[in-house]
């Protein structure tokens, strides 16, 4: 018989590859475990879970640090998802789901929260995504560090020193974006992708952020932040050059109703803005510029606000001198026309043709007059 001959070391190395596969085929499916340990915590600190798309506010769970810093939970996400781990005022985000086993281990004296994340894809892939970006933050980080001491040490020269160090902030902060862009659009798979999609601004990145949605349209079906993010991504899509601008019906500064509608034959700028914004004032000059300019070329601009306080949104109306036609619902970004047109930032503006298709968007200084004097005839 094979078994009877058999050498000891062989039976072991048998035995082993059983417990193996035994352990393996016995992992709990039915739930999700996430541990670790933290150093340069307080003892018995509390320690919370939160699940952040489904409820970002109540902890789902929370322990207690062991007496060396470390705790455990269990949870239940039968489809992959962001959740949060919190202590004190650091936050951890963590990608799971039923059967993993994850661990995550962080420094609570590190001012980026730098955090390792291994035992399971996602984790593998978030603590990629993690380590290299934080290379670039802290290159930005030194270089910041570097102009604060270098404009201590010579306040004189200031603007020089901002000449100086200006493009070398600039190449990190984009080199930065290039590899979160290219992190993305290489792991559409993995739910990482889409938290690395997520941290860069919409309005700056408005076709990339479509052409990702492209490509996990059909990846993640069950994820509710995906699906929110794909609705968002083809209400963006209505708004974007080509397409005929969203009609509204809008309450005036005097009392009045401005219907968008109205308008056409005219080339229209439609800006975005409100009396808290600096930089929406700070770019009022420019537009008040372009309007005396261009009103004779069969050109006009509707101010639409998202103030809440009438009487500010009056008064910055009048200090700015913006003579031309204003309407606001008064709800901020709440506001059915500012959702209507996609805005999360502003200033934000769109230009429209005479039959109303949107031409531009988010133009201001130079680059608004320029396409303005080549535009209008």
């Amino acid at each position: 018989m094979i078994a009877s001959n058999m050498s000891s070391s062989m039976k072991k190395i048998f035995f082993f590859l059983a417990l193996c596969i035994a352990f393996v085929a016995c992992k709990d499916k039915s739930k999700f475990e996430i541990g670790g340990k933290f150093q340069n915590a307080q003892p018995k600190s509390k320690v919370y879970l939160y699940s952040i798309v489904k409820n970002n506010e109540t902890a789902i769970d929370s322990t207690v640090l062991s007496d060396k810093g470390e705790f455990k939970f269990t949870g239940n996400a039968p489809e992959v998802d962001f959740f949060k781990v919190k202590i004190d005022n650091s936050e951890y985000v963590l990608i799971a789901k039923n059967g993993d086993v994850i661990k995550l281990e962080a420094d609570l004296s590190s001012p980026t929260l730098d955090y390792k994340l291994s035992g399971a894809d996602e984790a593998d892939k978030l603590e990629e995504l993690n380590k290299n970006r934080n290379q670039y933050v802290a290159k930005l980080t030194a270089l910041e560090t570097q102009f604060q001491e270098n404009v201590v040490k010579n306040p004189e020269s200031r603007q020089a020193i901002i000449a100086q160090m200006s493009p070398e902030l600039i190449k990190v902060k984009q080199e930065m974006v290039d590899y979160i862009l290219k992190f993305a659009m290489d792991n559409t798979t993995s739910l990482a992708s889409f938290y690395a999609i997520n941290s860069l601004s919409p309005s700056d990145y408005e076709q990339e952020l479509l052409a990702y949605a492209d490509k996990i349209k059909s990846n993640f079906n069950k994820n509710e932040a995906v699906t929110d993010f794909l609705v968002r991504m083809a209400k963006l899509r209505s708004v974007q050059v080509g397409q005929p601008a969203p009609d509204f019906n809008m309450p005036t500064i005097d009392g009045k109703t401005i219907k968008l509608s109205s308008l056409k034959g005219k080339y229209v700028m439609l800006d975005f803005w409100a009396s808290w914004c600096q930089p929406c004032r700070q770019e009022n000059p420019n537009v008040v510029k372009a309007y005396h300019k261009y009103k004779n070329r069969n050109f006009t601009i509707v101010g639409i606000s998202l103030d809440k306080d009438a009487a500010a949104w009056k008064q910055a109306v009048a200090q700015d001198g913006l003579t031309w036609t204003h309407g606001s619902e008064l709800n901020d970004f709440e506001s059915a026309t500012v959702r209507a047109y996609q805005v999360d930032q502003i200033p934000a503006s769109f230009i429209l043709d005479p039959e109303g298709k949107i031409i531009a968007k988010n133009l201001h200084g130079e680059e608004l007059d320029s396409f303005l004097n080549k535009t209008l005839r």
